[in-house]
């Protein structure tokens, strides 16, 4: 199971690369043609936005199950051991509470972006805007499976000092396996 996590993980990154590298790419020739040759490419400018909207949603998967969305741990350092597992048990209910808000929202939004295209490539918006749905279930199902080791007392010492931000003392990224 932890072989099949890794090697989804490293899809995404390697989507991720591939989305940056086409954003970067676009908007490069892009602006070569428009100040070299007074001309552009209007997909590139709408398909550069699209991969950038869809890189920031897919990245927060990848940050979230690496612990390395922002957060307020100056108050959990001060708790010991079980005051942090309890506020790691908290934030995570709540993260969940978030995503099914986010994915009942978009769900509600779908029928209405699907029947939208965007003006240049003509592409569906449930394109661009469903990467929410990845979103919401990936980050929800990190949090869920953080929810169950925690209730099951397999949560490590180094994970739980990740979560309170102690990451250079550990050399732990914080990823959920």
């Amino acid at each position: 199971m932890s072989k099949g996590i890794g090697w989804l993980i490293r899809l995404i990154e390697v989507g991720l690369v591939i989305l940056l590298g086409g954003m970067a790419l676009m908007v490069f020739v892009n602006v070569v043609l428009r100040y070299g040759f007074n001309t552009g490419i209007n997909f590139s400018e709408e398909a550069a936005r699209y991969f950038f909207v869809w890189l920031t949603f897919i990245g927060a998967v990848i940050t979230f199950r690496e612990n390395a969305h922002l957060g307020v741990e100056t108050l959990v350092r001060l708790f010991g051991r079980s005051g942090r597992i309890i506020c790691m048990l908290l934030s995570n209910v709540m993260i969940i509470g978030c995503m099914a808000v986010l994915f009942w929202g978009t769900w509600l939004q779908a029928p209405i972006n699907a029947s939208m295209v965007a003006p240049v490539t003509g592409m569906s918006m449930i394109w661009i805007f469903g990467v929410t749905f990845f979103t919401s279930l990936g980050i929800g199902l990190i949090a869920l499976i953080r929810i169950i080791r925690i209730l099951t007392g397999r949560i490590t010492e180094e994970e739980i000092r990740a979560f309170a931000g102690e990451f250079e003392e550990t050399g732990y990224a914080g990823r959920v396996e």
